[in-house]
């Protein structure tokens, strides 16, 4: 990565802490409603509805890895919470899932209205839902799914990633999300919040420090899959899970996608266990450092970033303005292999299958929900366009932009996984206008 375009890349993986509060538009519902209060009259912001012929369900797990210290309190086993989705049977009991937990809508949505200067009741957060329905039993007609992992950018909530994760499951996946801890506010059974601990980051090489523990974290899942498959429940208060969930999960058949240092976490994890087969990095640097010596050691501990992968892999990347030293307007450079230097030496060593696209219109945040949420924001609630350009770019379609990556990620998912023909993945499409395929 060029010292022009690695300064710009390295912030924004870490800015997503203050973006994911930023951001958070979509929460989820609050207690007052839960107990039949009325709502308030605020916007609700909404998801599209799946495209697949699935129904969803989603549960929970809380995990503890008992013997390794969380890297931000030591003292502490690492705990995590993961949701898991999946096809499932319809099922009139199973309420939909809120987008994201109580506790954790009340910190990241009194942020987000803060900071755009918006009325704190101008979002009705309570009143926001998942296409999942919470607990429903799986289907286990057609046997075991492919599943398919999603990490999120850095200190961004797992939730950030629910309109794709959903679309993947209705579409037969069981995608597995998963919150870091410590990077973004996480709620836990019984009501506790553990708060973003990002400012704690160790002094020395922060980055290597997170993306480790990352990687890790999505090792310690897999384990845990492999315990619900083998007919065990790891969920530490022994919650039960949803009927036929173990039979739906083909651990044979393993993906992984992230955005930002999500996707960064996807790519390393892939090139450290054979489990997974395949991952999509969206818009994520795969060599993070404040100055040379932390990049350097970067690449020593996670040597896919220089050595490549043998594993397929695909690229989707945003572009970025950087303001002139000079001054004067900003100019764009799109985020590609040919760019930026951590990818293009990934790249150029990966001998196997490999795709980089391009959205040329896009920003770091298109690969998140905020594509879905912030132009209706815009036109209901009078958020300035610069303000939403800046965060997902000035698209003139996002819905157009959205159905395009859904179509690639699934297509990506559906030839590696399921061994599935997808002649989209083969070059531009006319249907797909903001797409650029990069060689």
């Amino acid at each position: 990565m060029s010292n022009r375009t690695s300064i710009p890349r390295v912030r924004a993986l870490v800015a997503g802490a203050a973006a994911g509060l930023l951001l958070a538009c979509a929460a989820p519902a609050t207690a007052a409603q839960a107990d039949g209060e009325p709502a308030s009259d605020g916007l609700i912001p909404t998801l599209p509805e799946p495209t697949g012929r699935h129904t969803v369900g989603v549960t929970e797990l809380h995990l503890v890895q008992q013997g390794r210290p969380d890297p931000w309190l030591p003292d502490r086993d690492r705990e995590l919470m993961v949701g898991i989705w999946y096809p499932a049977k319809a099922d009139r009991e199973a309420r939909p899932a809120p987008y994201m937990p109580e506790g954790t809508a009340e910190i990241l949505g009194a942020e987000f209205t803060a900071t755009l200067g918006l009325d704190p009741e101008a979002i009705d957060y309570g009143a926001i839902t998942s296409a999942g329905l919470s607990g429903a039993p799986a289907d286990t007609r057609s046997g075991p799914r492919p599943v398919v992992l999603f990490s999120p950018g850095g200190g961004v909530s797992r939730t950030l990633g629910t309109a794709l994760v959903q679309e993947l499951a209705s579409h037969g996946y069981v995608v597995v999300t998963v919150d870091h801890t410590g990077e973004a506010p996480v709620q836990f059974p019984g009501g506790r919040v553990e708060t973003s601990r990002l400012d704690d980051m160790p002094e020395d090489n922060p980055y290597l420090a997170m993306t480790d523990a990352r990687v890790d974290d999505v090792r310690f899942v897999l384990d845990q899959l492999e315990e619900i498959a083998s007919g065990d429940n790891p969920d530490a208060q022994g919650r039960a899970l949803p009927r036929g969930l173990a039979r739906v999960l083909d651990l044979s058949r393993i993906g992984a996608f992230g955005h930002s240092a999500g996707g960064a976490t996807s790519i390393h994890a892939m090139a450290e266990d054979d489990r997974i087969d395949a991952a999509v990095d969206m818009d994520g640097s795969v060599v993070l450092g404040r100055n040379e010596a932390e990049r350097e050691a970067f690449r020593e501990r996670f040597p896919a970033s220089t050595e490549g992968v043998t594993r397929p892999f695909m690229f989707m990347g945003a572009a970025q303005e950087e303001i002139p030293e000079e001054g004067g307007e900003p100019v764009v450079h799109p985020n590609t292999h040919v760019t930026f230097e951590d990818w293009g030496r990934l790249w150029e060593n990966s001998p196997g299958w490999k795709r980089d696209l391009n959205f040329p219109e896009a920003r770091h945040f298109t690969f998140t929900d905020h594509l879905l949420f912030l132009p209706r924001i815009q036109s209901e609630l009078g958020l300035p366009p610069e303000v939403v350009a800046s965060v997902i770019g000035p698209l003139p379609d996002p819905g157009r932009a959205y159905a395009s990556q859904h179509t690639y990620l699934r297509a990506f998912f559906d030839l590696h996984l399921r061994g599935l023909a997808r002649p989209v993945l083969d070059g531009e499409s006319p249907h797909h206008p903001d797409v650029r395929f990069v060689p």
